[in-house]
């Protein structure tokens, strides 16, 4: 982890209302979040600096949030649903780059495996990007963050069956998205 995330300033005097109606500060929630927000932003981009720079946004726009807002119930699960979010954005924003093929060289050629690995990391977090952000959540939850259905469920206030479909609908998608990269074309069942 990058040093930046520790000289990350914000202040100390912005507080949020929290469920229980006391103020929460601001600094507390970051001291108490910021792994949870690096992590899951992390799983999703693939990269520090981009997850460093959705754990800044995550923070910023919470120091921003209105103060006549609602109270957050839960504020763990709301910086894990911010940082999803923001991650997403981030995925989405990427520019596809250019499929030309590139000049051979004398270098040392990457290693093929690691290269098809990278590839298919890239791949699904393309796909991951264009799910909705439920499902997106759902997933990032279930098969990035190693959390169950039961917990999912409980996490985002919704039924276990309600879990289970999305999850189920999410990886139908994923896979999909990943046969249409490799080729594979027409659906298998």
């Amino acid at each position: 982890m990058h040093a930046a995330t520790a000289t990350i300033e914000i202040p100390v005097e912005v507080a949020i209302p929290t469920s229980a109606g006391e103020p929460g500060d601001l600094e507390q929630l970051f001291r108490e979040h910021h792994g949870l927000v690096f992590r899951t932003a992390y799983r999703i981009t693939g990269s520090a600096d981009d997850a460093e720079d959705v754990l800044q946004t995550v923070f910023l726009r919470l120091a921003g949030r209105d103060p006549s807002a609602p109270p957050l119930e839960n504020p763990g699960h709301y910086l894990r649903r911010a940082a999803v979010n923001a991650a997403l954005d981030v995925v989405r924003s990427r520019h596809v780059e250019d499929t030309a093929p590139a000049p051979v060289s004398d270098l040392p050629q990457p290693d093929p495996v690691q290269s098809d690995r990278t590839e298919l990391q890239d791949c699904l977090r393309r796909a991951l990007a264009r799910l909705t952000p439920e499902a997106a959540e759902v997933f990032a939850l279930r098969f990035l963050e190693g959390h169950s259905n039961r917990e999912i469920a409980k996490m985002l206030g919704a039924s276990q069956v309600r879990v289970a479909v999305t999850v189920f609908r999410a990886r139908q998608r994923l896979q999909q998205e990943i046969r249409s990269y490799r080729g594979e074309g027409a659906k298998r069942s």
